[in-house]
């Protein structure tokens, strides 16, 4: 489960998410104002709920979880140097020793 700090980082990228990287925000009652540029008279101003940003945090947090198997699959991947030189070897050698090694981590850490 996410500590405080982490659902405090996903609240912020689900609003910039919602408002884009740029401009100012501040909660009000529980409503999101968003300026993209207070300074200007005709500056954007938007307004995000509680429920807009609840939703997109659970929409940020699908993608992620949705991801998993692809983090998991990058940490038992051997190193490049170490493919290429499976690689060579299997040329060399007429095996498949890095063709079992990938399938064998597809295999442990399927597509949803």
């Amino acid at each position: 489960m996410w500590n405080a700090k982490q659902m405090g980082c996903l609240r912020n990228t689900a609003v910039r998410s919602l408002v884009g990287p740029e401009g100012q925000f501040a909660f009000t009652d529980g409503v999101l104002s968003y300026h993209d540029n207070p300074d200007r008279s005709d500056h954007i101003t938007l307004r995000v709920t509680e429920e807009q940003i609840t939703t997109e945090m659970s929409r940020i947090q699908a993608e992620y979880d949705s991801q998993e198997y692809a983090r998991n699959r990058k940490e038992e991947y051997p190193e490049m140097a170490d493919q290429l030189d499976m690689i060579y070897w299997d040329g060399v050698n007429e095996t498949t020793t890095h063709k079992d090694a990938i399938e064998a981590i597809k295999a442990k850490y399927p597509k949803p």
